[in-house]
């Protein structure tokens, strides 16, 4: 759980993330002496389960401390993330003694994906300039992941609604069959560090520029700003019920192991409008998560609604002779590589029956059919349990796969057009095609 001492006080303990990954308070009673002190000994602590130690990082806050590697950490079979796959030990030799602008550090970039083996990506962002700083990690995680070379590709940016394609024939069929929208992205705002990185200081400078830009908003944007730290029970009630708090830090998620969760929930908070179609997040896994949702498939409602609110973020850094996190090559950054580009996701919650009567079936070449087709328009679909599962309701959340290399118009074009060929072979299906019609109906379809 710590360093330095051979038994600790619980006081000494319970405020570390460790703490309540290995048991909390009944694993501290179990194992602690008769003189009411644990023996470190005793306890194996997860965060120096694959090497480093507590070397002391300024960073370093009462309820989380950094780990330091002096050596390549001891990977293993349970480490499934592009950084693990990526970090050799030539570069970690290149990268260790190397700092961003804002002091942070290797070790930091990846301590998150060492001390969470299941991440996909496992590597964060403290500042902006990490992602030169440590390109030679970040951009092979970024080409596995995208399947885009920031080396020579270059990423653009449209927030222009007016340039969407939605026929009568299309807003006939998503409102028939898609149950809502909702299309989120993460903007973070230049020359204060990312979460992971940032002091007090600048976690609360991001929250003072963000609760002026959601000040400014008017007509159906206008609403209102909680501070998570000082909600009332029956605010965080409402908040629950709606969907709208977001993760609380756990052992599992990205948050904790990245130092994105020290002095929560202080600086954090949620906006959302009246009609709460409009929501916002503040410092959680970025400085702002913008969120456009309404019931039902109107596309370029929800989309328009999801450019007002970036402008207004935009434009409140600007009043602060400050800018977005942006660049021709990575688009938007900010804390995770899988956010970089657009780092956009449009998705609908849709009604797929005959798709769920397959994935409840006993034949696994038919239960893999919907992702067969999602796949072939670049979509991805999540059942009740997430990917490849069935969905209770048979309602199924459909989004896009693509951040990097699309704009955000391509991108919710893509979405539109490949959520309509879904409804199309799912009326297929009920019209009596069976899943090898539908096979030969998606290779003529991409022909």
């Amino acid at each position: 759980m710590g360093a330095g001492a051979s038994a600790v006080e619980q006081s000494e303990v319970s405020k570390l993330p460790q703490y309540q990954i290995l048991g909390g308070d009944s694993k501290f009673d179990e194992c602690k002496g008769e003189d009411g002190k644990l023996l470190l000994s005793k306890i194996e602590d997860p965060y120096l389960k694959y090497g480093g130690s507590y070397a002391g990082d300024p960073k370093d806050t009462t309820d989380f401390k950094y780990v330091t590697f002096t050596a390549l950490p001891a990977f293993t079979d349970a480490h499934k993330s592009l950084m693990a796959k990526t970090l050799t030990a030539e570069l970690f030799e290149k990268l260790k003694d190397v700092k961003s602008e804002k002091g942070y550090s290797l070790s930091n970039v990846i301590m998150t994906g060492v001390v969470t083996p299941h991440l996909g990506v496992g590597a964060t962002a403290g500042d902006e300039s990490c992602w030169d700083t440590f390109k030679d990690l970040y951009y092979p995680i970024i080409k596995g992941w995208h399947g885009y070379d920031p080396e020579t590709q270059t990423h653009p940016v449209d927030l222009d609604p007016s340039k969407l394609v939605f026929t009568d024939e299309q807003k006939a069929s998503f409102n028939e069959y898609v149950v809502s929208t909702r299309i989120r992205a993460a903007r973070n705002i230049s020359g204060f560090a990312l979460p992971p990185g940032a002091t007090v200081e600048e976690r609360a400078g991001v929250e003072t520029v963000l609760q002026q830009a959601f000040t400014g908003l008017s007509g159906e944007l206008a609403g209102t700003y909680y501070s998570l730290g000082t909600m009332t029970d029956e605010q965080q009630k409402f908040l629950l019920e709606k969907g709208f708090l977001f993760q609380i830090p756990t052992a599992k998620n990205l948050l904790t192991g990245a130092g994105a969760a020290r002095s929560w929930p202080d600086n954090r908070g949620i906006f959302h409008n009246e009609a709460q179609t409009a929501l916002c997040w503040v410092n959680e896994e970025d400085h702002c998560r913008i969120i456009s949702m309404e019931n039902g498939g109107d596309i370029p409602s929800v989309f328009t609604r999801f450019c007002a609110l970036s402008d207004a973020i935009k434009g409140s850094a600007e009043a602060n002779n400050a800018k977005l996190m942006w660049n021709e090559k990575l688009g938007f950054m900010g804390t995770c590589p899988s956010n970089l580009g657009t780092g956009l996701r449009a998705s609908v919650m849709i009604k797929l029956p005959k798709f769920n009567e397959l994935l409840e079936g006993s034949v696994q070449e038919d239960k893999e059919l919907l992702d067969q087709v999602c796949a072939a328009f670049d979509l991805q679909p999540r059942g009740s349990a997430g990917e490849h599962s069935a969905a209770v309701g048979a309602k199924f959340d459909v989004s896009n796969k693509q951040r990097l290399g699309l704009s955000e118009v391509q991108l919710v074009q893509k979405m539109i057009d490949g959520v309509s060929k879904v409804i199309e072979l799912e009326k297929m299906l009920a019209a009596g095609s069976t899943p090898a019609d539908i096979r030969t109906k998606i290779t003529e379809m991409k022909a």
